[in-house]
């Protein structure tokens, strides 16, 4: 049996930044016409923040082990700390003056179950499933019922 793969479009927004926030999620099978959507909205975060919140939890929605998954992203801040391998050095240095502590390891705890790469992709460029995630991220900024971002701090 093969492994089911999935693409997931993922952005995050902020407005102030730091301010509200959210981010927003499609996911789609390969070779299947499912395809899901998901976004969420906080009082106030930041931008990164939520651009690795939304790979977050949308690696959380993928319940078999070892999926292979392509997120696509255009936050450089995301892919690059993966493509890029910096994520692990970081960890290894136990994230020392690093922000976003929290974030990087759920991420990585998540990362580890499945086989993902990345792709970044230019924001605001047409790409259907990208302005997708932008708009479900931007509504979800301006929720009436925005959730506390936690792992936020004002330095």
């Amino acid at each position: 049996m093969h492994k089911p793969q999935v693409h997931i479009y993922t952005d995050g927004a902020a407005r102030g930044n730091p301010g509200p926030g959210g981010y927003g999620i499609v996911m789609e099978w390969v070779g299947k016409p499912y395809k899901k959507e998901f976004s969420m909205g906080f009082k106030h975060t930041t931008n990164n923040r939520m651009e690795l919140l939304a790979v977050i939890e949308a690696l959380r929605k993928l319940k078999n082990p070892e999926t292979i998954a392509t997120v696509f992203t255009d936050s450089k801040y995301v892919a690059d700390a993966v493509e890029k391998g910096w994520v692990f050095g970081w960890e290894k240095k136990g994230f020392k003056d690093r922000k976003n502590t929290d974030l990087w390891i759920a991420f990585l705890e998540e990362y580890r179950k499945h086989k993902v790469k990345f792709k970044w992709i230019r924001g605001h460029n047409d790409h259907p499933q990208n302005e997708r995630c932008d708009q479900l991220a931007v509504e979800a900024s301006k929720g009436k019922k925005l959730l506390t971002d936690k792992g936020f701090q004002e330095k």
